[in-house]
């Protein structure tokens, strides 16, 4: 039974009193009325509704605002409708595996891997919500929540703003406060709590988890290692697409880093792959839920040196993101054709493989560079999940 109630916690632990959490901290349902009208204001609300639902007049559309009554009703009466809408208009699918390893009773900290900006976090509330548990709190970089519209529509979703620029001094101001906010989430609140593994979308198709992040969870914690990791409950979460949301984006970027001392975005291109995201046609998706890593901390634990527990501890999450994540034949053709073998041709077939070439060739054909380059880092994108499930 789903019992989500968006409210300041009823006890805080010693290592939360220090924090203010006003800045990052989703909406309360005391104050969603008052922003739920604001929303019905703002011009780019009634784009987002025509999009999703053409069939509601401009009325029915204020009154579905004006009624909505908290962030939980928010993200399973207008989220959930909508990502529904988009997994069915532009994928073959959504299958899911792995909750028989979820507690009902306990709150989570899913380390995910991070292939779109928008889709990755809210498919995993849609599963959540169908299967009847509670939806998690959704961190997010402040770079995408821009005032006004955004910011609204971010914290009614439950999103956790984490700002990412700074001097050294406030960046780990950040780091200590994110991290006391995400276990005050699951110890104090029992709500759970989406993180990626790494700071942006993984551009590649190689899934690692970044050291940093487990050491800024860590920095909150009052106990020895294992006690402290145990206190989160962490969940590795597995999504793959079959065809990957934004490659020709990532492939370009991927390119361009290559080419530049510091690649730099353009303007509104996050909110470009955002909406890239949300329209390309997908394949397959698949979200697999891991084990808790908890029964591996123990013998983490033994291990003298910190620096080495953080680095097993990634290498742990790291193999199941890597042994759960789905592969699909254009994964075992983008292998055999990087590495020039056919190890993998009973995966599938000379039509798919031709198909494949074709898709490649597509969406490489309007990126700027040299071409045969181009079409290695598209290939390779797509064959990394496969070196990663084979080692």
């Amino acid at each position: 039974m789903k019992l989500y109630k968006s409210e300041p916690a009823k006890t805080i632990s010693d290592f939360a009193k220090d924090f203010n959490f006003e800045t990052l901290r989703p909406y309360y349902d005391s104050e969603a009325p008052e922003v739920m009208k604001r929303m019905s204001e703002y011009d780019a609300y009634f784009e987002i509704m025509t999009y999703l639902w053409p069939e509601m007049s401009k009325e029915v559309v204020i009154q579905k605002a004006l009624h909505t009554n908290s962030p939980y009703d928010f993200q399973t009466g207008y989220m959930s409708e909508g990502i529904w809408k988009i997994i069915k208009s532009t994928s073959t699918g959504l299958t899911w595996s792995g909750l028989e390893n979820l507690d009902r009773n306990k709150a989570n900290l899913y380390i995910a891997n991070h292939r779109d900006i928008l889709l990755d976090s809210a498919i995993l509330q849609i599963i959540l919500d169908k299967e009847d548990f509670e939806t998690s709190e959704i961190t997010f970089g402040s770079n995408l929540i821009t005032e006004g519209f955004i910011t609204d529509f971010a914290k009614m979703n439950r999103m956790v703003s984490i700002k990412r620029e700074g001097n050294a001094k406030e960046l780990y101001d950040i780091s200590q406060q994110l991290s006391a906010y995400i276990r005050h989430s699951i110890l104090d609140k029992n709500t759970s709590v989406w993180i990626a593994q790494r700071n942006g979308r993984t551009k590649d198709g190689n899934d690692i988890t970044q050291t940093g992040l487990l050491k800024m969870l860590n920095m909150s914690g009052r106990n020895d290692f294992a006690e402290n990791f145990e206190e989160l409950n962490i969940i590795p979460l597995s999504i793959s697409y079959e065809y990957e949301p934004c490659d020709a984006l990532k492939v370009q970027e991927t390119y361009l880093s290559s080419l530049l001392s510091k690649y730099v975005k353009a303007p509104n291109e996050d909110i470009n792959s955002v909406i890239t995201g949300i329209k390309q046609p997908k394949g397959k998706i698949h979200v697999a839920f891991g084990k808790s890593i908890n029964q591996k901390l123990k013998e983490i634990n033994a291990i003298g040196n910190e620096n080495e527990k953080i680095k097993l501890l990634a290498s742990h999450i790291d193999k199941q993101i890597h042994q759960n994540y789905k592969l699909n034949p254009v994964n075992y053709i983008a292998y055999d054709i990087i590495n020039q073998t056919n190890v993998f041709d009973s995966k599938y077939t000379e039509q798919e493989k031709n198909d494949f070439v074709s898709y490649v060739n597509n969406q490489t054909k309007g990126l700027k560079g040299e071409t045969e380059i181009l079409k290695n880092l598209f290939i390779t994108l797509y064959a990394n999940p496969v070196v990663n499930k084979l080692s």
